[in-house]
């Protein structure tokens, strides 16, 4: 299998009634780090879920065709701990601070994966 691309998600869409460009700016991803600015939200579908905080919006592309399924997970987990992906490659993940750790894998039928392990380098506005 082969590495898959994480990139920012595309600043024209909204998840969860939040529009990317209300949650983050200048988020890229680089060697291994994915960096940028994220917003601190107070309201809206995604608060209401998961509490105020920052959220960062991703896109998962280029997954190779051996793979079942992508997997995608913080660590320290908030709670949820992997969830696949669904078929829009696309998620949504609360920032607590620069310490957590992006785990994607891409899974095969036969259960072995590839996993990618991204750091952070946020700016984390507070309100």
């Amino acid at each position: 299998m082969t590495g898959l691309t994480v990139e920012s998600a595309d600043s024209s869409k909204s998840y969860w009634g939040t529009a990317v460009t209300a949650m983050q700016s200048d988020v890229a991803v680089a060697d291994g780090e994915i960096s940028g600015t994220l917003n601190y939200l107070t309201t809206g579908s995604l608060v209401d879920v998961w509490g105020e905080g920052n959220f960062v919006a991703l896109n998962f592309a280029d997954i190779d065709s051996d793979a079942a399924y992508v997997e995608v997970g913080l660590v320290p987990t908030q709670g949820a701990g992997f969830l696949k992906l669904d078929e829009d490659h696309d998620g949504v993940f609360k920032i607590k601070d620069n310490n957590q750790k992006l785990v994607v894998r891409q899974v095969t039928s036969d259960g072995l994966y590839l996993e990618q392990v991204y750091t952070f380098d946020f700016t984390l506005n507070e309100s």
